[in-house]
């Protein structure tokens, strides 16, 4: 039988309230009638029911997360950051994976609402019309984290991919490489295309023509950039460089160029680009850009929270910092 904020009031000799300021911490309470209230919550084993006071204060102090791949690296480090804040500040998270999905995803944001979430954030790829008008009709704040809308409408925190992805390309490009290669995804994602804007841009600045042969898109898969190596290498005369849009389909070029006997840098030179754990794990270590994932889901967290609180916001689209980490995967210019 559960146990009732009723039943330790009773067996305290003390009213529903001070139970109440008890166990939401109010300090006014005195000392000896706080310990006989917590002893009593102890010896009848009483858990203060969250849904109950939710209802009565309006709010479920949890936040919704709807991340595309639960078990990406990338993903899964920016939940971290989202999780560390949300405990911060007191918020429980309900984590919900959507497979990248549209279907899913348009359930899972109505799912959240249902569920009486106090906020809510997403992480997807593509930010259809129908994603944008169901999050801007939300009845809680939303942030975007690594994600943004074409609209710019929805609240979000990223860093500037066109920019990481030029000064990716003319790395490569300074290297002694005219027209690197590009391998990505097909998805239509801004996120996307602002990669590929800044491949575009230093391609034209370094007074290239793109050559879409040297542009393979497929999926942000490791596997897919095992494919993608063995593409490249059909290529007549192909290009010594390499610019990848993930870590994860970097590790598969350089994999899939090993196992046809193309030396990493020597032949050929990989570029990838978030810089998770796998940069370092595969070898050659690969250079790549520093998205700083963790950050941007704190950030994320802490941005919502402000919404949820009422308070300033003086920029809701947050852009933060990004780097080059050179290692071993590129030549050492």
């Amino acid at each position: 039988m559960n146990v009732t904020i009723y039943d330790v009031a009773r067996e305290a000799n003390v009213s529903m309230a001070t139970v109440s300021r008890v166990v939401n911490g109010n300090p006014n309470v005195k000392p000896a009638t706080r310990k006989k209230v917590l002893n009593t919550i102890e010896r009848l084993g009483y858990r203060p029911n969250a849904v109950a006071r939710g209802l009565a204060s309006k709010k479920t102090t949890t936040v919704g997360v709807i991340i595309p791949d639960i078990s990406s690296i990338f993903f899964s480090e920016l939940a971290r950051g989202i999780d560390d804040i949300a405990t911060m500040y007191k918020y429980n998270i309900i984590l919900s994976n959507s497979d990248q999905n549209k279907d899913k995803e348009l359930r899972l944001i109505n799912t959240m609402f249902e569920k009486q979430v106090d906020g809510l954030i997403y992480m997807g790829a593509t930010i259809s019309e129908e994603h944008v008008q169901q999050l801007k009709t939300s009845p809680v704040p939303v942030a975007l984290a690594a994600t943004i809308d074409a609209t710019e409408t929805i609240p979000s925190v990223n860093i500037d991919y066109e920019q990481a992805a030029f000064e990716a390309t003319s790395h490569l490009i300074n290297n002694g490489t005219k027209h690197p290669i590009y391998v990505t995804g097909e998805e239509d994602s801004v996120v996307n295309e602002l990669k590929y804007k800044g491949y575009e841009r230093a391609i034209t600045e370094a007074k290239q023509a793109v050559n879409e042969d040297y542009v393979i898109k497929g999926e942000f898969s490791y596997e897919f950039g095992v494919q993608a190596a063995n593409q490249i290498i059909q290529l007549k005369d192909y290009p010594k460089a390499v610019f990848a849009a993930t870590d994860e389909i970097a590790l598969g070029i350089i994999h899939g160029l090993q196992d046809n006997g193309v030396k990493v840098p020597e032949d050929v030179e990989v570029f990838g680009f978030d810089n998770t754990r796998l940069a370092t794990m595969v070898r050659p270590t690969l250079t790549t850009v520093v998205q700083p994932m963790y950050d941007i889901g704190a950030v994320a967290m802490r941005l919502l929270t402000k919404f949820m609180n009422k308070e300033n916001v003086d920029e809701q689209n947050v852009v933060l910092p990004h780097q080059i980490v050179k290692r071993n995967s590129t030549k050492q210019n």
